[in-house]
């Protein structure tokens, strides 16, 4: 299927370029989530006029994930867990888990956004995990993982 990208889409394209995708791929994810808009002659017309309107918009979108990720560059979060005496957890740490602690200190940080590149956290110490506010905009922060007091 032929679809117009409405947003930057990773591993795909930018806003406004024309890609072939799989089907299932444009009607459950793209179309839904506004990221994409089948590509009629229609479609494109409208798009073309709408052009500078879409590209203002992600541009602030940009500006807004810039400035969080330098709030967030650099930060350390603090999560307790449940851990036996050679420091492995009793469960781990997920990126559900950070979100949760990075919203309580005042980010908003949506668990997808959240990348834990070695799996979910399963050992007490601190772990250095990637925070992607935007495609663009990728900043490290350190999750410290304590054990929690009996």
């Amino acid at each position: 299927m032929q679809v117009i990208l409405l947003d930057k889409v990773a591993n795909l394209g930018n806003l406004g370029d024309v890609v072939k995708v799989k089907d299932g791929y444009a009607r459950n994810f793209l179309i839904p989530t506004k990221r994409a808009r089948r590509a009629t002659d229609t479609a494109i017309k409208e798009f073309e006029a709408r052009r500078a309107e879409l590209e203002k918009v992600a541009a602030d979108k940009l500006t807004a994930a810039q400035a969080l990720g330098e709030k967030l560059s650099g930060k350390t979060v603090t999560i307790s867990q449940k851990a036996g005496v050679d420091g492995r957890l009793f469960g781990s740490v997920t990126n559900a888990d950070i979100a949760d602690a990075l919203k309580k200190t005042g980010f908003d940080i949506a668990k997808a956004q959240v990348r834990l590149p070695t799996g979910p956290l399963k050992t007490v110490g601190e772990h250095p995990v990637s925070v992607a506010p935007h495609t663009d905009v990728v900043v490290e922060v350190t999750v410290h993982v304590v054990a929690e007091a009996e």
